[in-house]
């Protein structure tokens, strides 16, 4: 069932050109993920089809009683209520229902007259089995359900929602979301406040989720996981493919290379007209002809190569001072939150060279020994001892909290490039894509991904040997993210790293700290390293983080344990499906634009004939006549064969697509 078809949809803000001609059909079941560099429209798209901003041209409809939930990347801060009534709240009538059964109730208990009692105990009745219809005695199980998976502990669910910080609100909003249970989920950067366990509930949650769901995302494995489409909003256009982000890939790259060839061969072809049109311009027995391929190289619709390489940013570490083998130590170290103990005689000892992720249960103090280990957070016991000739530098994960917004963008890198010149700072903000008047922007307008790039800008000003980096990717486009992957691995000096992107950690990482329990445990290899050590099978929802369900909460049933062998098997036997799909339509499409080429060079043949024949001077001669009459009505039914021919294979690549979308993708990711 179609839920929303956008049709032919811009959207410009003054000079700024957003995007035009979007098209996109939002059936139930499919999960489609919109990805595209910052500053594309993505968010902006999903506007439109929220109905919170107005497109600019082209039309869009939505079903008959559609409900939408959209998750922003920014949420306002509620009060009043505790998280698990907040989540509660999303059920709507259902929520309603219960608060009125609970008025009767104290109103049953005080009521002493028959006739009254009777009109609320029927009432009551009433409101009870439309209760039960909407599977309402099970919603407070379903809620708290949803909400240790995004990484509540129990009794985190009676706090007041005031009391959690702006990660920790977006995570109850997501769980007032996915408890409200719309027909479809529009998620905006769903990721970026969660830790890795929770990551991997929420993609397992989704790809079971019986509506649909546009998601807006940079976490390739998250898309992996999902989604079903993947739909590029680059360069002004929307362009969709079935499967994976792996598939977007390899299926962008294909199609660009064919529209290569494509552009290459139409260059040739208007080239060769354009010659001849200058060497017989202006020769009189050949102004008809001339005048005819003039109009034919007007008509002619340009073939666009969208230019793959986006602008990104472009950086590496500045190389940072060499620090002795070891960079710190933690002796002994305690910390408290009022009566909670964090660690309790803490030891660690870090080396030159080791690039360190942080990983284990959410609110096991990650966050609070990174703090510790780059010097921004006080500790109650214990020593925290730098190595010799060691400078720390700090990336915070909500960047309101490091940059100033009074600042403008030059003067908050001017704040820590006191040796840098006025022409070395514009180079290096150059180099994170702020350019120009953007320079003087205040730091209070910049988006989520301008503040990130401001702020790895300062850490690029002043360099430093030991890395403190919470979530360095949130916001950060894909192309971005591989850029800044490059300089960490490049980097000399020694990274501790939060991150729940699993893609990082793997490429990045040569040592896995593990966080739990008051410990920090080090094991000296990459993850898979960890995981072969801990006893892990990596493929396993929830195994990266070896979360243990709360007491009290019943687990989401998992996945029978596979062996790498059976794990290969299946791997394999997926990806050869994929493959075939993808050969399948791909010769299809090869043979659909070989079509369209020859329906394009048959159509302006034909028009060049037809205004041959419209010319009297043509009757002059009864024979030439005659062989341009046979010539035309060759070439029309040459051009209704390929008409007919081009028509069967969109068909054909139609129910192909279709087909793609259900039969050969794995039940995970339907």
């Amino acid at each position: 069932m179609s839920l929303i078809t956008l049709s032919g949809i811009a959207k410009s803000f003054g000079a700024q050109h957003l995007f035009e001609g979007v098209d996109l059909q939002i059936t139930t079941g499919r999960r489609i993920a919109i990805v595209g560099p910052n500053g594309a429209g993505k968010t902006t798209l999903l506007e439109i089809m929220t109905g919170e901003q107005e497109a600019d041209a082209g039309s869009i409809a939505r079903g008959r009683d559609l409900v939408i939930g959209y998750l922003r990347q920014e949420v306002a801060q509620a009060r009043g209520r505790t998280a698990l009534a907040e989540v509660l709240a999303g059920a709507g009538a259902v929520s309603g229902i219960e608060r009125r059964m609970r008025h009767i109730e104290s109103e049953m208990a005080e009521e002493t007259t028959p006739d009254e009692l009777a009109e609320l105990m029927d009432e009551y009745g009433r409101l009870q089995h439309r209760f039960e219809q909407l599977g309402g005695w099970s919603l407070e199980t379903e809620a708290k359900r949803i909400m240790a998976g995004l990484g509540f502990a129990e009794a985190d669910m009676g706090r007041e929602v005031g009391e959690f910080s702006g990660g920790w609100m977006m995570r109850v909003v997501l769980a007032r979301l996915l408890l409200q249970n719309p027909d479809l989920l529009l998620l905006d950067e769903p990721t970026n406040h969660l830790d890795l366990s929770s990551v991997e509930w929420l993609q397992g949650f989704l790809a079971d989720y019986a509506g649909a769901v546009v998601l807006v995302s940079h976490d390739r494995d998250f898309i992996n996981a999902v989604v079903n489409r993947v739909g590029e909003l680059n360069h002004g256009t929307f362009t969709e493919y079935v499967g994976d982000f792996a598939d977007f890939v390899e299926q962008r790259d294909e199609r660009l290379a064919q529209l290569e060839m494509a552009a290459k061969a139409q260059g040739r072809k208007i080239t060769q007209i354009e010659r001849y049109i200058e060497r017989f311009r202006y020769k009189k027995t050949k102004a008809r002809q001339v005048q005819s391929r003039i109009k034919q190289v007007a008509r002619i619709e340009r073939i666009e190569v969208p230019n793959a390489r986006t602008k990104s940013v472009r950086f590496r570490f500045p190389e940072p001072p060499r620090s002795g083998r070891v960079v710190i130590t933690l002796d002994g170290i305690v910390k408290r939150y009022g009566r909670h103990s964090v660690y309790d005689g803490l030891d660690l000892i870090l080396e030159r060279g080791q690039k360190v992720a942080l990983i284990g249960p959410n609110g096991a103090g990650k966050s609070t020994l990174l703090k510790i280990l780059a010097d921004v957070l006080p500790f109650e016991g214990g020593t925290r001892v730098l190595g010799s000739n060691v400078k720390v530098a700090y990336f915070a994960q909500h960047q309101i909290e490091a940059l100033n917004p009074a600042n403008t963008v030059f003067d908050e890198l001017a704040g820590v490039a006191a040796r840098m010149t006025t022409a070395e700072m514009r180079r290096l903000l150059g180099a994170f894509l702020f350019t120009g008047t953007a320079v003087d922007k205040k730091v209070r307008v910049l988006s989520g991904g301008e503040q990130t790039r401001l702020a790895l800008a300062k850490l690029m000003a002043d360099p430093a040997n030991l890395l403190c980096l919470d979530e360095p990717t949130n916001h950060l486009d894909i192309a971005s993210r591989d850029v800044l992957e490059d300089a960490l691995n490049a980097f000399p000096g020694t990274i501790v790293l939060i991150t729940h992107d699993r893609y990082l950690i793997r490429s990045v990482a040569n040592a896995i700290i593990e966080v739990n329990g008051g410990a920090a445990t080090l094991y000296p290899g990459d993850f898979e390293y960890y995981a072969a050590k801990r006893g892990l099978d990596i493929e396993t929802r929830g195994a990266i983080e070896g979360i243990a369900t709360p007491r009290g909460i019943e687990a989401a049933p998992q996945r029978p344990r596979e062996s790498a062998t059976e794990a290969a098997a299946r791997k394999r036997t997926e990806a050869e499906e994929r493959n075939r799909r993808f050969r399948r339509t791909r010769e299809l499409r090869a043979e659909l634009a070989k079509v369209e080429a020859q329906v394009s060079s048959t159509d302006a043949e034909l028009a060049e004939l037809s205004e041959r024949l419209a010319d009297p001077a043509t009757y002059a001669d009864h024979m030439a006549f005659r062989e341009l009459i046979d010539h035309h009505n060759a070439v029309r039914d040459r051009a209704d064969a390929l008409g007919a021919r081009w028509a069967t294979l969109a068909a054909d690549l139609e129910r192909a697509d279709a087909e793609e979308a259900t039969v050969g993708v794995p039940a995970t990711k339907r």
